[in-house]
């Protein structure tokens, strides 16, 4: 093929000196000069005209390649594409209390926490989960847990007058064993100790913005409510259960 596009190649003027020796063994073939000219220029017409079929050959081939190798690209990016939202169903299947459509609002902020396994285990699975184990009382009986190591260890705890001593973790009562309280029976103290701490930690696991703004806006209401108020409107702590 020839390297470069014989359609822009312009005929070369044959009656110059440039090419008075191809002339010459025209002549003395028995040309004239103009007729050995005429003969050149031919020659040179029907070579481009073979160069142009080749280029616009080759020039198909090109294109026939590359559009191969987009349509191989696309394939390749629509199965990617598909696994993808095949993984993202059957996550949806697995945990689908985690996906419920709910209505949208701001979600928020507060440190992070680290609440018992069997707390974590649930949100992060898009399950119920009790609210007593992001109040601080249960924040606490999990941070114990995760202290006692063996029976000779040593776990630092706060006394009542808020003095933080080593006491051996075998005298420390199990967590695991610690009464869960209900959603209905915490006082609202703890339920807003609570409240935006596991919205934080739905988040931090990736439920679903509605699900999460639907329990932001219940928090909402549910936390400005005075005692008095409760009475007025007939709300009571066993109203009261964010679930999945």
């Amino acid at each position: 093929m020839p390297r470069e596009n014989p359609n822009e190649a312009i005929r070369p003027n044959f009656t110059t000196v440039k090419h008075e020796e191809a002339r010459q063994q025209l002549v003395r073939d028995g040309l004239t000069e103009d007729q050995a000219a005429r003969s050149l220029a031919s020659l040179w017409t029907l070579t481009n005209n073979a160069d142009k079929e080749r280029w616009a050959e080759e020039q198909e081939r090109i294109r026939e390649l590359r559009q191969r190798e987009e349509e191989e690209e696309d394939h390749r990016n629509q199965t990617l594409r598909e696994e993808g939202e095949a993984a993202r169903l059957e996550e949806r299947k697995k945990n689908k209390n985690k996906y419920a459509p709910f209505t949208r609002d701001k979600v928020p902020s507060d440190p992070t926490i680290l609440p018992a396994p069997y707390a974590t285990r649930k949100i992060k699975a898009g399950e119920y989960c009790e609210l007593h184990y992001f109040t601080n009382r249960g924040l606490d009986d999990a941070n114990k847990c995760s202290q006692i190591a063996e029976p000779d260890a040593l776990v630092m705890l706060p006394s009542n007058n808020g003095i933080h001593s080593w006491i051996p973790a075998d005298a420390v009562k199990d967590p695991k064993t610690s009464p869960v309280t209900r959603d209905e029976n915490l006082t609202w103290e703890e339920f807003n100790e609570a409240a935006s701490r596991i919205l934080n930690y739905m988040k931090v696991h990736d439920w679903p913005d509605e699900r999460i703004n639907m329990h932001v806006q219940f928090c909402n209401a549910a936390g400005g409510i005075s005692p008095s108020e409760q009475a007025e409107h007939g709300v009571s702590r066993r109203s009261i259960k964010i679930s999945s």
